[in-house]
């Protein structure tokens, strides 16, 4: 039996939230809006869902550039959302994967599925998530396991 998961993609008003089953197949879950500058709000949603789902690991979308060149501002609030669930509970293990092109192969997938763009925009960032955290099922060894800053 296989450790669940939830993905994330957090975003500055939102969060795309996907989780994986005990066979390791990955779902879209929500996108959870909060107002720009309320990470707590966020926060305290991961937490209820972690609680209520029995679910210790987080695969946490990380903003590289190309070039695994850091986008400075971005890595640093991810950074920050991460330090801040592990303080609020320090039995997660906290995963930051590389994001890059989730949102393009999301927007791919959904197209292909015959989604509108109207309703892409609803869905994007919970399908990036979806995206996010079946890559690094897959590659696990891509993943940095990331430690409490104090």
């Amino acid at each position: 039996m296989e450790e669940k998961y939830i993905g994330l993609d957090l975003g500055t008003k939102t969060l795309g939230i996907s989780v994986s089953d005990s066979l390791g197949f990955v779902h879209p879950r929500e996108n959870f809006t909060f107002p720009v500058g309320k990470l707590d709000l966020a926060i305290e949603h991961i937490l209820k869902i972690t609680k209520e789902n029995d679910i210790f690991n987080i695969v946490l979308g990380f903003p590289l550039l190309q070039g695994n060149t850091k986008g400075v501002r971005r890595c640093n609030e991810t950074k920050e959302f991460a330090n801040n669930l592990l303080k609020a509970n320090k039995n997660l293990k906290i995963y930051l994967y590389d994001e890059a092109y989730s949102t393009i192969e999301a927007r791919e997938r959904l197209i292909f599925l015959g989604y509108r763009e109207e309703k892409i925009k609803k869905v994007i960032d919970m399908y990036s998530a979806v995206v996010i955290l079946e890559d690094f099922l897959h590659n696990k060894d891509k993943g940095i396991k990331y430690e409490q800053e104090d």
